[in-house]
């Protein structure tokens, strides 16, 4: 039976996820293959397969490592350069494994790099998106245009609100942070930093989210509320004339920040 997927910590604030059912494990970007082959090791499970959102080394890290001594498929963007893929996706596709039984669906989402995809699993209420989108926040711009993430974002949150978001980094605390500080009299936003910070007083995971919770507590998905392009405005001195506008703004605002 599958299971909920669980956070492999990596790195200083890196989550790899693990998706299993009690005998076999697909794992997502997995940039430290230390900490799988321990888990694996720990759960008795066997990898059967690698999904990979982008390029950056803290998600491919490990990719050769766990292919050295294993005959399993790996997963990723067509338009990357992925160590040992053998399986490139492109926006629509179907990955269909059988161990685990999974189905997932290919998103392109560009923009925090050009080729970045996000794995949505829809029978499980499931998304895999990398570092596009964040629990309270997004990607840096590191490839993309404000233009390409905004459309990525956009695509995200039309997924239905009670899907599972799980981001590869524990960012929450300092994006709702910012949220707050865009944002100083949102009820909403209040209560979610207050819950995170309990949450990490804890060492406790802040993940997953959910495309419901994002839609109604991180800026980058409300650019093209008035209230947020007013805070652009006081902060810039000039106001965002389109919801384009106003994500620039705030991701120039967060960068700075």
């Amino acid at each position: 039976m599958l299971q909920a997927p669980t956070a492999i910590p990596a790195f200083s604030d890196n989550y790899i996820w693990a998706i299993h059912d009690g005998a076999h494990c697909v794992v997502v970007d997995p940039g430290d293959p230390a900490p799988v082959e321990a888990w694996l090791a720990r759960e008795g499970l066997t990898l059967s397969a690698l999904l990979i959102t982008h390029h950056h080394p803290d998600h491919v890290g490990g990719v050769s490592a766990l292919c050295r001594d294993r005959d399993i498929p790996v997963y990723g963007p067509a338009r990357e350069t992925i160590p040992e893929m053998d399986h490139p996706l492109r926006d629509g596709d179907r990955v269909r494994l059988a161990t685990p039984d999974l189905e997932l669906e290919v998103i392109d989402v560009p923009g925090h790099t050009l080729g970045h995809i996000a794995f949505h699993a829809p029978e499980q209420g499931w998304l895999f998106c990398g570092d596009t989108l964040f629990a309270g926040g997004c990607g840096r711009l590191f490839e993309g245009t404000p233009e390409q993430m905004h459309h990525s974002l956009t695509r995200l949150a039309g997924l239905p609100e009670q899907t599972l978001v799980f981001c590869a980094h524990e960012y929450t605390l300092a994006n709702l942070s910012f949220a707050a500080t865009v944002s100083p009299e949102d009820a909403a936003v209040a209560e979610r930093l207050a819950r995170v910070r309990e949450l990490r007083d804890q060492n406790t995971i802040t993940l997953p989210s959910t495309v419901g919770e994002e839609k109604r507590t991180n800026p980058f998905l409300r650019a093209a509320e008035p209230a947020l392009r007013q805070a652009c405005e006081r902060h810039f001195g000039e106001r965002p004339d389109t919801p384009v506008a106003g994500f620039a703004a705030l991701r120039r605002w967060k960068d700075s920040a």
